[in-house]
């Protein structure tokens, strides 16, 4: 008996000097789902040490002496969430204000506004984002600062710019007038024309710390040129495209709205299709053929059609604004029915930042549960950025990104667009008091 008493106040005795010796937090839940997919956990202990889960336990856990403690008791606790295409650079979510801004602000100024788009999104529950456009060395310098907690924001995995062809979706020099369209063009290195000069694309991309790489595989609603919702790329050019990016280790997304540019993409081996506007059966089948990720952005056409009717955009996206939005729900719905795999994402940047949560009603109203749809927004993400080992869930050696909400969001997911508390990799970033 006494060696027993022995052993365990030696126990006692580590257990503290860990505590003490490491950043060691408890995060009392009174309720929790740490592996999306499956039942919530009742009153349970989330042991955090330095940034990621050490433990799970069940019932309220008094912290070890030394260590922090989380009181969330009168809460639902759960996993932080990723949203998997925001554009972090520049206003975002007023496309007047940042027409009107485009010739007399630098990339500083959008830097600026970049770390506050960060700052909010992390507010909001997300504690994972990839960035899927915007300028690449400061979106690999944001992403860096982010990971060395010099600035507050989500975990990033970056693009740079988005792949095109010259005069598609993301040539920066569309509409322009020609003395400021030459000035564009001398930097940009993201456009590209035949699979050769894709492949160079590629690779500049990664060259500026690109750690995905996007491309356009047909038009798109925002660009100033009236060309339309279909494909943009040859199918060698995809290909070339996806090849490269493999080679060089990175996933591929394709922003994509026309069935047969997403059917190309699909064929040429892609990770996941942006968008996805226009889906028939055929496009379906190629999904689940390739096991590929659908990752739908629906407040994106809502938003973007409400601000062409707004007198927001060119004359010549309001068609496409039209076009797109008529068509994304069903085809969303059509995809969610034949089990094609989603994986949840915004295009914030189109809409408003911190807005992102309210993605998840539209995914409900498309077919999924909201279990599903929080499961989209972890456990389906961490899969698709190739992270399952670290994200998605609250298990032992993930990192330590985890929210708290008012009631359950399994019976009602708006409750996901209040988000009380926030804490990524171990460090508080919204307090229960704010």
């Amino acid at each position: 008996m006494k060696m027993f008493v022995a052993a365990a106040v030696t126990a006692l005795m580590a257990g503290s000097a860990l505590a003490q010796s490491g950043n060691v937090t408890y995060v009392q839940a009174g309720a929790l789902l740490d592996r999306p997919g499956e039942a919530p956990r009742g009153n349970s202990t989330v042991v955090v040490r330095d940034g990621k889960v050490a433990e799970v336990l069940p019932g309220f856990v008094a912290p070890l002496a030394g260590a922090k403690l989380v009181d969330l008791r009168d809460r639902f606790v759960l996993p932080g969430l990723v949203d998997l295409h925001v554009h972090l650079w520049g206003v975002g979510g007023d496309p007047m204000k940042e027409r009107l801004n485009a010739l007399t602000t630098d990339d500083a100024d959008d830097m600026m506004q970049a770390v506050v788009n960060a700052r909010t999104t992390l507010r909001a529950g997300f504690t994972t984002v990839r960035d899927l456009g915007g300028n690449p060395r400061g979106i690999r310098a944001l992403r860096d600062a982010v990971a060395r907690g010099d600035v507050e924001g989500p975990t990033i995995v970056n693009a740079g710019r988005m792949v095109s062809v010259t005069g598609g979706h993301g040539d920066g020099t569309n509409g322009l007038a020609e003395e400021w369209a030459d000035a564009v063009h001398q930097h940009q290195v993201n456009t590209c024309d035949g699979p050769d000069d894709c492949r160079r694309a590629v690779r500049a991309q990664v060259g500026m710390g690109a750690q995905v790489i996007k491309f356009a595989a047909t038009g798109g609603v925002l660009s100033n040129v009236a060309g339309g919702l279909g494909r943009a790329m040859t199918p060698e050019e995809m290909r070339a495209i996806i090849d490269t990016a493999h080679a060089l280790g990175r996933k591929v997304a394709a922003h994509s709205h026309a069935a047969e540019g997403t059917r190309a993409a699909l064929e040429a081996g892609v990770d996941s299709i942006e968008h996805g506007t226009f889906i028939d059966d055929e496009t379906v089948k190629l999904f689940k053929a390739r096991g590929a990720y659908l990752v739908p952005t629906m407040i994106a056409p809502v938003t973007a059609l409400a601000q062409a009717r707004g007198g927001q955009l060119p004359p010549a996206t309001i068609p496409k604004a039209e076009a797109a939005a008529a068509a994304a729900a069903e085809s969303h719905a059509r995809a969610i029915r034949a089990g094609v795999k989603v994986a949840f994402g915004t295009d914030t940047g189109v809409s408003k930042h911190g807005d992102n949560a309210k993605e998840f009603a539209l995914m409900v109203r498309a077919g999924m549960t909201p279990a599903q749809a929080i499961r989209a927004a972890t456990v389906g993400a961490a899969d698709l950025l190739g992270r399952s080992a670290e994200l998605g869930t609250l298990e032992p050696g993930h990192a330590a990104d985890l929210i708290a909400v008012t009631g359950s969001p399994l019976d009602d997911v708006t409750r996901l667009e209040r988000v009380d508390f926030v804490m990524h990799r171990g460090v508080v970033a919204k307090p229960l008091a704010d």
